[in-house]
């Protein structure tokens, strides 16, 4: 190469595209409007429901977390400062779309169907707690981080084969939106135009890995925008907000668009009972965001209407109490499972391999109770 042409001044750039990432809230966590409120701010009947579903939600992750402390129950994943995020999803959706959940969209499969004491008899080992009486067609909590990323865009595939108005939602953690599964799914999403919307649940941590050290992107949102999809951020403590933007989602992806959004939250508890968060997080970072909760927020948005009190919050309280009650007691009165029962829902045909292991686990085996 020649001087001169090393020395030469660089040639103009010009700018093939610009990328912006909204972000979208409306309430503070004094539960006070900072932006203009949508119409379904107003619909307090709806509200009062919702919250009642937040709060149902966290005395169960509660009453669970007991149950694991005692031995009464398998590892279990809390979703204590996420409750909105997962009622949310359960009020936008519609009956005939398939969710595609984690492990911490609680509110979400309880209000799509699923009962307590099928979601205690999954944690508790019990293979049935995953067949849901009333849900057929939701798919089951998935434990490997983003296996269920392509999933979604296979359920959305036959629904855009079939002609059908329905949408697969696909929910992932922060730690999730870095695996190839991910990026696979959504790259085929947008190169296909699928009716799926993608939900990262970003709650800082992957396990004990804060967000930082994940990625070096500004936002998870814009990991969309390289395949060609929509994409936000949404506070994940507003309810409000939440219920509004999920909502335009999915009529986005109803019509052929698939789109993301990042909702900001935090996990307050532990990442499963199996993990001391207190070994890699400060008490004060906690405590800050506490300050910034769902439950609280929506409860002083409701009460500076005038529509929740004292009394009303006590009522809840215990009625969420009783019902968790009764499921729990339903899943401790459940007979503990026969040692052969690992070898069902495997195979149609058990492979010679195994079959040796399920006759000795009949002739040794003498229960779990």
């Amino acid at each position: 190469m020649s001087d001169e042409a090393t020395n030469s001044p660089p040639q103009a750039a010009s700018v093939v595209a610009h990328f912006d990432i909204p972000f979208f809230h409306c309430l503070n966590a004094r539960g006070e409007a900072e932006t203009e409120l949508p119409e379904s701010a107003m619909d307090f009947d709806s509200l009062r429901s919702l919250y009642r579903m937040m709060m149902l939600t966290r005395t169960f992750d509660k009453h669970a977390i007991d149950l694991q402390r005692t031995g009464r129950l398998g590892t279990y994943a809390s979703c204590l400062g996420q409750e909105a995020i997962g009622a949310a999803i359960g009020d936008t959706m519609q009956a005939d779309d398939v969710l595609l959940p984690t492990y911490r969209e609680t509110a979400a499969m309880l209000m799509r169907g699923v009962s307590m004491d099928e979601l205690l008899l999954y944690w508790g080992g019990f293979e049935e707690g995953m067949d849901f009486a009333n849900n057929r067609l939701d798919i089951p909590v998935c434990i490997p981080i983003a296996s269920q990323a392509p999933h979604a865009v296979g359920v959305a595939s036959a629904f855009k084969l079939r002609q059908q108005q329905r949408v697969a939602v696909c929910v992932l953690g922060d730690g999730g939106s870095s695996k190839g599964d991910f990026y696979e799914a959504l790259n085929l999403a947008g190169a296909w135009s699928l009716p799926v919307v993608f939900i990262i649940l970003n709650n800082q941590w992957a396990i004990s890995v804060p967000r930082d050290s994940q990625s070096a992107a500004r936002t998870l949102a814009q990991k969309a925008i390289a395949a060609g999809i929509d994409c936000e951020q949404v506070d994940g403590n507003d309810l409000i907000i939440l219920r509004e933007r999920l909502t335009a989602a999915l009529d986005q992806a109803r019509a052929g668009k698939p789109y993301l959004i990042e909702t900001l939250s935090y996990r307050l508890g532990d990442h499963t009972t199996s993990d001391d968060a207190s070994r890699y997080r400060s008490q004060q970072e906690l405590d800050q965001h506490w300050q910034l909760e769902p439950v609280v927020r929506l409860k002083r948005y409701l009460e500076s209407a005038a529509e929740w009190d004292d009394a009303r919050d006590a009522a809840c309280v215990e009625a969420c109490e009783a019902e968790v009650a009764a499921a729990v007691d339903t899943y401790l009165s459940t007979p503990a499972p026969e040692p052969d029962a690992m070898f069902n829902h495997l195979y149609e045909t058990l492979p010679v391999s195994l079959q040796w292991q399920l006759q000795q686990a009949r002739e040794k085996g003498h229960g779990c109770g």
